[in-house]
């Protein structure tokens, strides 16, 4: 059994520094924009239109999307999912990770990232490089939180959410789904569905229809 990454962009550098750092065979990489035959080292496998042959072949293997973008990484992983992928997790092996974590397949979890006890991390979450979340968060599918985030315990994040660089949001705050937190922002109240919050405190300067 191995890994095959799809990205080969800056995100599926990090998701590929990821693997190796725990001895994880990487079999090959797969991208709609790479045509040279290697990548990295690694074997390049095709793009899209050869899912089904890939598949087939390394039928033992285990996929990362690896795309920054929520919404492209829930588009391209819910394609895979109908053709049979399965997924894997890419944790790096200086992330600490309560053994009574709960993390779901697909999810990428940086170097030097915290996961406290009891707390459930959705599929195809990306937890960047030193994140920290505290004991007892929830976060659903698709999320990402970038570099430097912290959550305190007990805080909830909605589907399809991405946390700025540096934001801190504190203990038991619940923020939508589909909703932006900017960069440096600090959270100290409920943020809904949609909404883009900036500053510190974090306001909403927009909520998408």
């Amino acid at each position: 059994m191995g890994y095959i990454i799809f990205g080969t962009g800056g995100h599926g550098k990090v998701v590929l520094d990821n693997l190796r750092s725990i001895g994880e065979d990487v079999l090959g990489v797969m991208d709609d924009r790479w045509s040279e035959a290697e990548w990295r080292g690694v074997p390049f496998l095709g793009g899209m239109d050869h899912l089904e042959q890939i598949v087939r072949k390394y039928s033992n293997s285990l996929f990362i999307v690896a795309i920054g973008d929520n919404a492209t990484r829930g588009r391209i992983a819910t394609y895979f999912e109908q053709r049979g992928v399965r997924f894997g997790k890419a944790v790096h092996s200086s992330a600490v990770i309560s053994p009574d974590a709960c993390v779901g397949e697909g999810t990428v979890i940086m170097a030097n990232s915290v996961v406290n006890a009891d707390v459930v991390v959705g599929r195809h979450v990306i937890i960047n490089t030193g994140t920290t979340v505290d004991h007892d968060c929830n976060i659903k599918d698709y999320v990402h939180l970038s570099p430097g985030v912290h959550l305190a315990g007990q805080v909830e994040i909605g589907a399809y959410t991405h946390i700025g660089i540096g934001a801190s949001l504190i203990p038991e705050i619940k923020v939508g789904k589909e909703t932006r937190i900017g960069a440096g922002a600090c959270v100290i109240r409920n943020i809904p569905d949609g909404a883009t919050a900036v500053g510190c405190p974090a306001k909403v300067i927009k909520i998408s229809n």
